[in-house]
C-alpha cells in the first residue's frame, strides 16, 4: 500500500523550506519535499555565474524569522545565499524530508488526496504545495541556426568553469543577470559583444562590506538588524509604491529614479550614442531595475562592443545580424527563464473533476486567490502564482504566505476539517480587486512599457506576476483573509468511518 504523506512540497529553495517550516509549526511532521536538482538552495544552488548576488541588500534577503548577522556585504554574494539556505534547512532539520534528483511529472486530486507522479515513483498525500519557483525555467532563444555553432555555448543557469582568457565572447541579454555576469566577462575575454535587445534601468549600487564588529553587533543585539533590515525594506517598499503600484498617484516620484538612472548612466558614459543606446525607452518599473557599479563603464572599454542590431542567425563560428557579422569563440546566454509558457505550473496539476489548472489559467486568465490558492484544486497551495509576488524582496512573499497557511490551516483544525477549498466567489472577488488596481493605477498600464519585453507581462500582455499592494496590504490580507472565502470540510475516509 503507497504510503500517504501529510504534505508534499515540491521545490527546495526558500519557498518550499519556509512552508515546511510553517507545516511543521501546524503539526504536519510527515513531509516529503521533491527536488529536481542535487542539492537545496532553488536559485542559489542552480547559479553559479560570476558575479553572481543579490541584488537586493541581504539585510532584507532572508527570513524575519532568521535574520543572519554574518553578511559579508550589503549585496551577498550566491555562495553566501546558499550557505544560507543550507544553515536553515539544518537549523529547522528539514533535510530528512528532502528527496533529490526527484522530477516531478504531475499531480492529481484523487478523491480526498493527492497523487504525485515522479519520474520513476508514485507519492500521495493529504496536502499539496508547489514551491518551483518563478526563475526555476531556462529559457533558450528561439534564433535561427543556434544549434549549429560550433564554439562553446553556456547558459548562465547552466554555468559551466570556461578559461576566458584570450577567448571571443557573445553575450546575448542584457537583463539583471547580465548586469551582474558582463563586467566578469570582460575582465578575462580578449574581445567581449553584447547583444542588447532591451535596455535596463540602472542605478548606483551602494555595495560595501559589513565590518565585523558589525557582524558581531548583529550576532548580540538582533535587534540592531531588525532596525537594519526595517530601513532596506523601507527603502525597497518606496521603490515599488512609487516606481509601479501607485504610479498614478506618484508618476513624479517614478520620473525622478529615472532620473537618478540616467545621471548615473551620464556619469559613467560620456560618449552620447552609446548612452543613448544603454537608456530604456520604457517607463521605470516596467521590467526589474538593478543595482551596478560596474555594468555600464564596462561598455566604455576597447575591448567591449554593445550591438543593438537585430539577431538574423548564428552560424558555426559566429552571430549575423542585419549590420553585419562577428566571430567569436563562446556564446553565453544571458536570456533568462521562461515564466509564463512553461512555469505556470511547472507540471501538470489536475484538480477537481479533472480541471487542468495550466489549460484552466490560460483560458480563464491567470489567478490565484492571495496568490496562494485556486477554486477547483482542493488541498492545494500554489506558492509560485499569479499575484503572489509582493514587493521586491521574495522573502517579503514567501512570510506571507505563511501567514496565510497559518490562518488557513488552523481555521481548518477547529473545525474538525481535513480539506479546503478556496469558493469561486472569493477567488472572483479577489481577481478583480487585483485587475482594478493594476488597470487604474499601476505603471504596467499607465505607463509606457510595451517597449520593456518584460517577465512581469503574461502571454496575454497582462500584468498579473506582481500583487499590485504595498507589502503591508499583502501582510494584513494574509493574517485577515475572511474565512468565510473557503469552504472546509471532512475527509471521505473520516465520513465513512462516522457514518
Amino acid at each position: 500500500m503507497t504510503r500517504q504523506y501529510d504534505a508534499i512540497v515540491v521545490g527546495a529553495g526558500f519557498g518550499g523550506m519556509g512552508a515546511a517550516i510553517e507545516l511543521n509549526r501546524l503539526g504536519l511532521r510527515d513531509l516529503l519535499i521533491l527536488e529536481r536538482e542535487d542539492d537545496l538552495g532553488g536559485t542559489w544552488h542552480v547559479n553559479r555565474y560570476p558575479g553572481l548576488a543579490v541584488d537586493i541588500p541581504s539585510s532584507t534577503y532572508s527570513y524575519s524569522f532568521e535574520p543572519n548577522p554574518h553578511w559579508s556585504r550589503l549585496f551577498a554574494a550566491g555562495d553566501e545565499l546558499k550557505r544560507y539556505a543550507e544553515h536553515v534547512a539544518d537549523k529547522y532539520d528539514l533535510r530528512k524530508y528532502m528527496r533529490f534528483g526527484t522530477v516531478v511529472t504531475g499531480a492529481s486530486w484523487q478523491d480526498d488526496r493527492w497523487e504525485v507522479v515522479t519520474d520513476n515513483e508514485t507519492f500521495t498525500a493529504r496536502y499539496l504545495v508547489t514551491a518551483t519557483g518563478f526563475l526555476s525555467m531556462p529559457k533558450t532563444p528561439d534564433i535561427a541556426g543556434i544549434e549549429s555553432f560550433q564554439g562553446k555555448v553556456v547558459h548562465t543557469a547552466a554555468w559551466e568553469p570556461t578559461d576566458l582568457t584570450g577567448k571571443r565572447v557573445a553575450v546575448i541579454g542584457t537583463g539583471a543577470t547580465a548586469v551582474q555576469l558582463i563586467p566578469e566577462l570582460a575582465r578575462e575575454a580578449s574581445a567581449l559583444t553584447v547583444f542588447q535587445r532591451t535596455p535596463i534601468w540602472v542605478s548606483p549600487k551602494p555595495d560595501y562590506p559589513i565590518p565585523q564588529v558589525l557582524r558581531t553587533l548583529f550576532a548580540r543585539l538582533p535587534l540592531v538588524q531588525r532596525a537594519v533590515r526595517w530601513l532596506g525594506s523601507s527603502i525597497l517598499e518606496l521603490m515599488m509604491i512609487s516606481g509601479v503600484v501607485h504610479y498614478k498617484q506618484l508618476r513624479v516620484a517614478n520620473r525622478l529614479a529615472e532620473r537618478w538612472c540616467r545621471a548615473h548612466l551620464h556619469r559613467q558614459v560620456r560618449d552620447p550614442e552609446l548612452r543613448r543606446k544603454l537608456t530604456p525607452d520604457y517607463s521605470f518599473g516596467c521590467k526589474r531595475p538593478t543595482f551596478s557599479n560596474d555594468y555600464f563603464r564596462t561598455f566604455t572599454k576597447p575591448h567591449v562592443r554593445l550591438d543593438t542590431s537585430t539577431i538574423a542567425r548564428i552560424d558555426a563560428s559566429g552571430v549575423v545580424t542585419a549590420d553585419g557579422r562577428t566571430e567569436i569563440d563562446v556564446l553565453v546566454l544571458a536570456t533568462g527563464f521562461n515564466l509564463w509558457d512553461t512555469n505556470f505550473p511547472a507540471f501538470e496539476v489536475i484538480g477537481r473533476d479533472g480541471r487542468d489548472l495550466g489549460a484552466w489559467w490560460r483560458k480563464n486568465r491567470f489567478q490565484a486567490y492571495e496568490g496562494v490558492t485556486v477554486p477547483g484544486f482542493p488541498n492545494y497551495l500554489s506558492l509560485n502564482s499569479p499575484y503572489s509576488y509582493s514587493g521586491l524582496s521574495y522573502f517579503t512573499t514567501i512570510e506571507c504566505q505563511m501567514t496565510h497557511m497559518r490562518r488557513l490551516f488552523t481555521a481548518m483544525h477547529a473545525r474538525g476539517a481535513a480539506v479546503f477549498e478556496v469558493t469561486q466567489r472569493a477567488n472572483d472577488q479577489f481577481l478583480h480587486r487585483m485587475r482594478t488596481k493594476v488597470t487604474q493605477n499601476s505603471v504596467f498600464s499607465l505607463g509606457q512599457c510595451a517597449t520593456a519585453h518584460s517577465y512581469y507581462f503574461n502571454q496575454h500582455g497582462e500584468a498579473t506576476l506582481l500583487r499590485p499592494t504595498s507589502t503591508i496590504s499583502a501582510h494584513r490580507a494574509a493574517g485577515r483573509f475572511p474565512l468565510e472565502d473557503y469552504d472546509f470540510s471532512p475527509a471521505l475516509a473520516a465520513t465513512g468511518a462516522a457514518a
